[in-house]
């Protein structure tokens, strides 16, 4: 284990592209370079609120001391580190947004961990970068602490996604106007260290196709394939390495549905070329189940990017970055061939999951129509998602009153109707598995979390944080390294009735 201030860290992304080198941490346009070098801003008084031991010991990085905290909280780089913001652009809610970049995040270096592999490592809220367009280039605390928790959380729940080290306060005040209302207040400043083998998303390819400067573009997409997946080679290389794209974005998507987590912000600078959950802002996990919820008030009332939206959006993004890769291709027909098989890709992850949740031993034909018939009455009768299919896994026979702990609201008699039809059938189906029950209650126990991070619970931390209380935060740090146990059923609980409209607890601004 080594200690972060003593480390060296490679720049493997800066050396082989043009950056804007002057420092200058002014918002302006920067044509013709892929990043802009950028110093973190020194802050008053960094204090390490949180560190993840498990990704600390598989980075190979020691528990901060003094010289370290500095460098979390963005007062300190070492000689090593060449700390820079990416320059790349995107479609934001369907349209054109242009060049984009780093706005509040700096990348340090590459970082060499244990098993030889190298790991970005970022601080986001680190001060004003070349691509803050006006902005501070800060973050707040609710907002740090959200995305330090759920990053960690999403990776304990076997989601792919990017990951945070640590969560420190800065001791500076931070101006935001959290319900676009007009009437902005200070809040407390945060930083995280965010993790990822890349940070590299569809925008990156995006900006250089849309500037025309092909000759980078080309060289980007042969050094990304090279470095992150060196198995593709050859002539077709970028049509292989686009469709290893499609099949990570739709095994995203499909995860996402499994845990029922909403990103809320589906813009393409947010996909990940890696095909990890990226940019955490105004997320949330379902809580009753509802297809069209949206966490994010900014995509009111549109809903562009609600639940069970997510993976024709995935295909859409997918769609602007065959865009930006086909000036790189004889013939963009290829492209658009492999991004009509995204239907087929998705519909066969999205099932074999589905079997996992239900604990069916294979997915048959008559399956898929049971499973659309099972997802209509879930989105019609709003249960719990989370509780209602840990009380599944228990059913020894179709009952109503067995689920009545995940409603939010009674029954009526005709939703009761409802609920027991569906029940019979999936028993029905159940009792022809042809694997035994202890087998098929362990495929549930797998797919199905008992413990989520759930908006009300991050809300309540953050508040008793900023009142001096971390008893809540140490809990649910411990919470999210098991959410397929009992161990933490002290939160197997529905949202409270006064979560419902609480800011904070349901839906959130992008400035959250």
């Amino acid at each position: 284990m080594h200690p972060l201030s003593l480390g060296i860290f490679q720049n493997q992304f800066t050396d082989h592209f043009p950056g804007d080198e002057t420092g200058n941490p002014q918002p302006r346009s920067t044509p013709g370079m892929l990043y802009s070098l950028t110093t973190p801003t020194p802050v008053k008084s960094p204090l390490l609120l949180a560190w993840s031991n498990d990704l600390a010991a598989e980075l190979g990085i020691a528990f901060p001391n003094d010289s370290d905290l500095q460098i979390l909280g963005g007062n300190q780089i070492t000689a090593s580190m060449k700390p820079y913001a990416a320059c790349y652009a995107g479609h934001q809610f369907g349209h054109w947004a242009g060049q984009l970049g780093d706005g509040r995040a700096i990348t340090l270096g590459e970082w060499q961990k244990p098993d030889g592999g190298f790991a970005e490592l970022q601080l986001k809220g680190s001060g004003i970068t070349p691509y803050s367009r006006g902005a501070d280039g800060r973050a707040v605390l609710r907002s740090s602490l959200r995305e330090y928790l759920m990053s960690e959380a999403m990776h304990h729940l076997g989601v792919p996604t990017t990951r945070a080290l640590s969560l420190v306060s800065t001791g500076d005040g931070v101006m935001r106007d959290m319900f676009y209302n007009g009437f902005p207040e200070m809040e407390p400043g945060a930083i995280v260290m965010r993790v990822a083998p890349s940070f590299l998303r569809f925008g990156n390819f995006e900006i250089l196709a849309a500037r025309k400067e092909i000759e980078q573009l080309q060289r980007l997409v042969n050094w990304t394939i090279s470095r992150y997946f060196p198995d593709i080679n050859g002539e077709e290389k970028i049509l292989l390495w686009f469709e290893e794209v499609l099949k990570r974005t739709a095994k995203l998507m499909v995860e996402w549905m499994r845990v029922g987590f909403v990103h809320g912000v589906m813009n393409t600078d947010n996909m990940s070329v890696l095909g990890l959950t990226i940019d955490y802002g105004p997320f949330s996990f379902l809580d009753d189940y509802d297809s069209n919820f949206t966490p994010n008030t900014t995509d009111l009332p549109g809903r562009r990017y609600a639940f069970d939206k997510q993976a024709q959006v995935g295909q859409w993004n997918l769609g602007c970055f065959a865009g930006a890769l086909a000036p790189l291709v004889k013939d963009a027909q290829a492209l658009v061939a492999i991004l009509e098989n995204y239907a087929t890709t998705y519909w066969r992850f999205y099932y074999e999951m589905m079997a996992g949740k239900l604990g069916l031993d294979e997915v048959r034909d008559d399956d898929i129509a049971f499973i659309l018939e099972w997802n209509k009455m879930l989105d019609n009768l709003h249960p719990d998602m989370t509780i209602f299919y840990q009380l599944l896994a228990s059913m020894d026979a179709p009952s109503v009153e067995h689920f009545n702990d995940s409603f939010y609201d009674a029954l009526n008699e005709d939703e009761q109707l409802i609920l027991m039809k569906v029940l019979t059938q999936y028993h029905q189906r159940i009792n022809t598995n042809h694997i035994n029950k202890v087998a098929s209650q362990e495929k549930m126990k797998l797919s199905n979390p008992r413990f989520i991070l759930r908006n009300y619970l991050l809300q309540q931390a953050i508040e008793f944080l900023q009142n001096g209380d971390d008893s809540l935060f140490n809990k649910l740090q411990i919470a999210i390294k098991s959410p397929y146990s009992n161990a933490n059923d002290l939160f197997f609980v529905k949202r409270p009735d006064w979560a419902k409209q609480k800011a904070g607890c349901s839906m959130l601004s992008c400035s959250s």
